[in-house]
């Protein structure tokens, strides 16, 4: 004979019922879904500069999801409007949720990492994007106040600590 357990504690909140103009949840909480690259070559890694709300701020390669796009291509098409280069990312090195309370956002930010050998030079097809820059982890860290949020730093240092997620473990059925 099994034991059965009660679990009923576990539920926080339940609905009562379906809302009947919205069976499908389309007004249900959905953090902004992200992409970033961790861009690394000899040691730099490569950052773009961008302006945000008039100030001048630093990232990786970086952006939205877009509707009918899985995440590996997100991060491709990133990489190429914000860089011009074109890559495939080898794994990820974490997916992060983080709550900015200056603009009251959720993100979920998938991570990937590209390495490079050589130094490669960027044409930005975005005009958000100021220029790209390859920096060592003391430069990013002494620009830290400019960098568009703490993950930035989170995925650079998750990187060089060696956390790989392969990407095998991201299913996608389009």
């Amino acid at each position: 004979m099994s034991n059965v357990t009660d679990n009923s504690h576990i539920y926080v909140k339940q609905s009562a019922s379906v809302d009947k103009d919205d069976p499908h949840g389309s007004r249900q909480f959905k953090p902004n879904t992200t992409v970033a690259i961790v861009v690394s070559c000899q040691d730099k890694f490569l950052l773009v500069e961008e302006k945000e709300h008039g100030k001048t701020v630093y990232n990786q390669p970086a952006g939205h999801l877009e509707a009918d796009e899985n995440l590996v291509n997100a991060a491709m098409r990133e990489l190429a409007e914000e860089t011009g280069l074109n890559a495939t990312p080898e794994y990820l090195c974490g997916i992060y949720y983080y709550y900015r309370a200056d603009i009251n956002l959720y993100y979920l930010r998938f991570c990937f990492v590209i390495e490079f050998n050589t130094f490669v030079s960027c044409q930005p097809q975005d005009d958000e994007i100021i220029a790209c820059h390859w920096l060592t982890l003391a430069e990013i860290k002494a620009k830290s106040a400019q960098l568009r949020s703490p993950l930035v730093l989170e995925c650079i240092e998750d990187y060089l600590s060696g956390k790989k997620i392969p990407l095998s473990h991201l299913k996608s059925n389009l």
